[in-house]
């Protein structure tokens, strides 16, 4: 039977020619899948030689501010006497002395002691004042000797041999060093605690309080700047149940340094350097100390401190004539047998350096040098 002619093969039409449209339409769809996985896997290999794989994305980092880098200090005079380094003596306020010296920084005063007398140290410089009223009373301004900010005022005359004074502090890169204004008639208006000052600002008006010891005739300002010995010496004396009060500004937490020599060495921008004017002071006198753990001094100027952190075996001092440290290290082997079950030892004195002596914080004892009644209080402080 002859096959029909609709299912000869020869007339059959062709898979490809029925649904070339639809293999041409895949072909096409998979060389572009293919070219897009190809790009995409190229991109993101580049990506990782680029950059490290990291975990899942958290919240932005901060940016990390540069380190704080901390100025020395820019000083200038306190009042309105810009000679006070001119060698002219009528700059500065004597004693009832008459010495001119007396006005000026170190062991140059002398007290009654008994029946006899004994060197007294002064640590600061009398500044003498320009101009008075019609009364006789100075009428000089005291300024901020440097940008700072008030770390205390005391507006009481009578409680304080400063009669009414304040201490500002200023960043340095040794560490806050103070300045304090003495004997003030008045204290400018609005100056608080904690309020920031620009160099030259108005502290108050130059007086001779307390009245008692300072005749009006003898009018000054006293001007000190220097170190703090302790953070904790207002608990220290607190411990100690005395009175008044004036926190960690007593005088006995304040080592001053002379003002004349921190005059002397600003350079032409008024700049001084704490650290290298402290390392350059020959020692007075050196000591070994006894203390289980590093002084606050240390924390508070961490560049006198010399060699490996405190070991709390004992310490090695190097000491101002003014009682200001400056330079501590650990004890070596020799030391630690030499001062054995001691507190504190005397090992060295300057006696040129150490002058007259008028701190008292070691004594002339035969033919030694020990630590008096003033050194061992001194160290209670330091050590408190």
């Amino acid at each position: 039977m002859p096959k029909n002619p609709r299912y000869s093969g020869r007339n059959k039409p062709s898979f490809l020619r029925t649904h070339a449209g639809w293999v041409i339409l895949f072909v096409v769809i998979d060389l572009v899948l293919a070219a897009a996985w190809y790009w995409h896997h190229s991109q993101s290999s580049s990506g990782r030689d680029m950059a490290p794989v990291t975990g899942p994305a958290g919240p932005p980092h901060p940016p990390v501010p540069p380190p704080l880098v901390i100025s020395p200090i820019r000083l200038g005079y306190p009042t309105d006497r810009q000679e006070l380094n001119a060698g002219n003596p009528e700059a500065f306020m004597p004693t009832a002395s008459g010495k001119p010296e007396s006005a000026l920084y170190g062991s140059v005063r002398t007290a009654k002691s008994g029946s006899g007398l004994i060197s007294q140290f002064h640590e600061g410089i009398d500044i003498a004042p320009l101009a008075r009223d019609t009364a006789h009373r100075p009428v000089d301004s005291v300024y901020a000797a440097a940008e700072g900010r008030v770390a205390y005022i005391n507006r009481t005359p009578g409680n304080s041999s400063y009669g009414q004074f304040v201490v500002l502090l200023h960043s340095d890169p040794l560490g806050e060093v103070y300045t304090l204004y003495a004997h003030l008639a008045m204290t400018a208006p609005g100056l608080k605690e904690g309020n920031p000052v620009r160099r030259g600002a108005l502290l108050g008006l130059m007086g001779n309080t307390p009245n008692a010891n300072i005749p009006l005739a003898r009018a000054h300002l006293h001007f000190e700047v220097g170190l703090v010995n302790n953070n904790r010496f207002d608990r220290w004396f607190r411990a100690q149940h005395l009175t008044p009060d004036h926190g960690l500004y007593n005088g006995q937490n304040l080592t001053g340094v002379n003002p004349l020599d921190v005059f002397a060495g600003c350079d032409s921008d008024g700049l001084f350097e704490f650290r290298d004017y402290l390392q350059h002071l020959s020692p007075a006198f050196e000591l070994l100390l006894k203390t289980p753990k590093q002084l606050d001094y240390f924390t508070r100027y961490p560049t006198l401190w010399k060699g490996p952190p405190y070991e709390g075996r004992g310490m090695h001092l190097s000491v101002s004539e003014g009682g200001a440290i400056l330079q501590g290290r650990n004890l070596e082997p020799d030391e630690k047998t030499r001062l054995d079950r001691k507190r504190a030892v005397v090992v060295r004195v300057d006696e040129a350096g150490l002058g007259r002596n008028g701190r008292h914080l070691i004594v002339h004892r035969g033919s030694s040098w020990d630590i008096g009644s003033n050194g061992r209080q001194w160290l209670d402080i330091l050590c408190y």
